[in-house]
């Protein structure tokens, strides 16, 4: 097969784990999401403005060199089990659920790290039915790397979460019932 030809394939093979759902279907939209909010958290880091620069600058800084070392690391687990990962920005802009805005640049610190809280807590959402699925497929280092970063994102929520002043356990309680 040549390069179109195989791409088509991928195509279609990615078309048939989205609907099924499939683990590897689902770490498409956790890798997604991860690229998406790396670039949000830079954004931050590039605009916010205020008391909040001190400790966030750093902190965003921080938390994306380690969203970095993340994705690369789920990326070669998902290569390594045969699934594929997206490597386009149509793919990565197609499977996120978290979205990007260039007016958010200018908002409030509040509003521009309570984004960020939020979006971690989307994370978790698919994080968790990708563990599910990594598990009933029995692609158990999946579903370890899985609750890794799922404890990861657990932490940098209450990070913020402390930081914006905000109760952790009634913040969680809220998007329970979303």
């Amino acid at each position: 097969m040549n390069a179109e030809e195989r791409y088509q394939a991928e195509q279609i093979q990615s078309g048939k784990d989205h609907h099924t759902p499939t683990a590897g279907a689902m770490i498409s939209h956790i890798l997604a999401n991860l690229f998406i909010q790396r670039v949000k958290l830079r954004q931050a880091a590039y605009y916010l403005t205020g008391e909040f620069r001190g400790f966030a600058e750093p902190k965003l800084t921080q938390m994306i060199a380690e969203e970095d070392q993340l994705f690369d690391e789920l990326s070669q687990g998902v290569l390594a089990e045969g699934e594929l990962v997206p490597t386009t920005i149509e793919e990565f802009t197609n499977y996120a659920m978290i979205k990007e805005s260039g007016k958010l640049k200018y908002e409030a610190a509040e509003t521009v790290l309570a984004e960020i809280v939020a979006d971690l807590a989307t994370q978790n959402l698919f994080i968790t039915r990708g563990i599910a699925l990594a598990e009933k497929e029995a692609k158990f280092g999946l579903a370890e790397f899985l609750k890794k970063l799922y404890t990861w994102i657990k932490q940098e929520q209450l990070v913020w979460q402390r930081y914006l002043g905000n109760d952790v356990k009634q913040a969680d309680e809220e998007d329970d019932d979303e």
